[in-house]
């Protein structure tokens, strides 16, 4: 089967076909880093890290490109308030949000292998804007630099907004010196105690869309096969990457596929920080198994919206003790992961991780009920490589239920285990029904199987 794709520029599924066969490109808008991310903002990156894992499997390499944005008014405001430079607050937050991602299992095939910053390409910028007013589809005024959005015949071609509902929608400065309402900053100029840098308009600094424009272009060409990121981008932010880009490559198609991840609700609206309503993932991978987190993420289709909960990780870390202890009670079975060609069908059909986890689960229960010597080791095989293609099952099961204890505690625990044990052969129920309670008050839950007691945390 192909990789096929919903692709918000054309509103419907298509087969996936790369500029190059051998090395497709892909740029995911990343973070604004000044303070850490919440979980919401977790989620294109993990999903879309599935999607670089098949994609590399499927033609051998990729170039994925994700951003840090490490100048932005928001930053500035930190910076100001904490009387420090910019780069004390973005190097902070960039080497948070890396860690934080790599918690959440977004690495090796699952990670960018490009990571550029805004400030380190400014005349990249520069050069852009230069050519968008030499093409007539930018001007300068009081310092600033303007996108002509009436110069642009395709504009709202990808959010499919009229005029009116854009201008409205991009909470525009209104400045006497736009030539149109809805003409959107490329670059301006920075007053005293802020970021600047020389151009031929102003010491200034550029404007947000710019920014991802150009360093596409920088490293993955003047046309990308996928541009992805949450829905909340599409406009304005996407919308006027595609003009401005469009615009300054002579018309060429800027991306071939636009991919947008729906957004997390919690407590019944969008996870944002402006509403108040976040959840921290430099927190929760603190608070919970990251993989629970990981898996939670996957629980829904990419495009649809996903509400947040402590139900939702519960659940979802429910679910991997059991797929963990059915690899436990497959210890004895020798198997090197394999993706099954129904793991890969389903991930090819639009990214269909709900199905994908689903997929995992049947082949979970079939390798418990299964007394097949063979079977067993290939059920094993394909779980453990489903795994691999989702980025979870990547702990042994030793290691997922001795999460968050020390050794000394495991040893105490199986010490009293085996007490148990010794009090039940001597016929000694109500000591071993007292160790049973003492660990179940602790959250140590015990489990009677073929091979004998074993323990787990709750």
């Amino acid at each position: 089967m192909s990789l096929h794709l919903y692709n918000s520029l054309t509103r419907q599924v298509e087969p996936f076909a790369p500029l190059d066969p051998t090395c497709p490109t892909m740029y995911v808008c990343g973070p604004t880093v000044y303070n850490y991310v919440h979980i919401g903002n977790a989620r294109g990156p993990v999903v879309f890290g599935v999607l670089a894992a098949l994609l590399r499997r499927r033609h051998g390499q990729l170039r994925y490109a994700r951003n840090i944005t490490d100048v932005d008014d928001k930053i500035n405001a930190a910076a100001m308030e904490l009387g420090t430079p910019i780069s004390t607050i973005t190097d902070k937050y960039a080497a948070a949000y890396r860690d934080d991602m790599a918690a959440l299992g977004v690495s090796g095939d699952f990670a960018p292998d490009i990571e550029p910053s805004a400030t380190a390409h400014i005349p990249q910028m520069i050069a852009m804007i230069q050519r968008l007013i030499d093409e007539g589809h930018a001007y300068a005024a009081e310092g600033h630099v303007l996108f002509a959005v009436d110069t642009f015949a395709g504009y709202g071609k990808l959010s499919r907004r009229d005029p009116e509902d854009m201008i409205a929608g991009a909470r525009v400065e209104v400045a006497p010196y736009k030539r149109n309402p809805g003409d959107f900053v490329l670059w301006k100029p920075s007053t005293e105690g802020l970021p600047g840098w020389e151009s031929p308009w102003s010491v200034g600094r550029p404007g947000w869309h710019i920014e991802c424009s150009a360093m596409a272009e920088a490293h993955l060409g003047e046309t990308i096969d996928i541009h992805a990121g949450g829905v909340d981008l599409q406009f304005p932010h996407h919308e006027n990457e595609v003009a401005q880009s469009e615009c300054a490559h002579g018309g060429r198609i800027f991306a071939n596929w636009w991919l947008h991840n729906g957004m997390l609700n919690f407590g019944g609206s969008k996870m944002a920080k402006s509403v108040g309503n976040i959840q921290r993932v430099h927190d929760l991978v603190r608070e919970h198994p990251p993989e629970a987190l990981r898996y939670a993420l996957l629980s829904a289709h990419y495009r649809q919206p996903l509400e947040w909960s402590d139900g939702l990780i519960e659940q979802s870390l429910r679910t991997l003790d059991r797929l963990y202890g059915t690899l436990r009670d497959l210890a004895d079975v020798e198997a090197t992961p394999s993706i099954s060609a129904g793991i890969e069908a389903i991930l090819e059909d639009d990214l269909n991780t709900p199905q994908a986890l689903a997929e995992i689960a049947r082949i979970a229960g079939e390798a418990r009920r299964s007394d097949d010597a063979g079977e067993r080791a290939k059920l094993k095989s394909e779980l453990l490589g489903a795994g691999v293609a989702l980025g979870l099952l990547q702990q042994t099961p030793e290691a997922w239920f001795a999460r968050g204890a020390s050794n000394d505690d495991d040893a105490r625990i199986q010490s009293l285990v085996d007490e148990r044990n010794t009090s039940k052969a001597a016929r000694d129920f109500a000591r071993a029904d007292a160790i049973r309670k003492q660990l179940a008050d602790e959250g140590i839950l015990l489990e009677d199987t073929a091979q004998g007691v074993r323990w787990k945390r709750a």
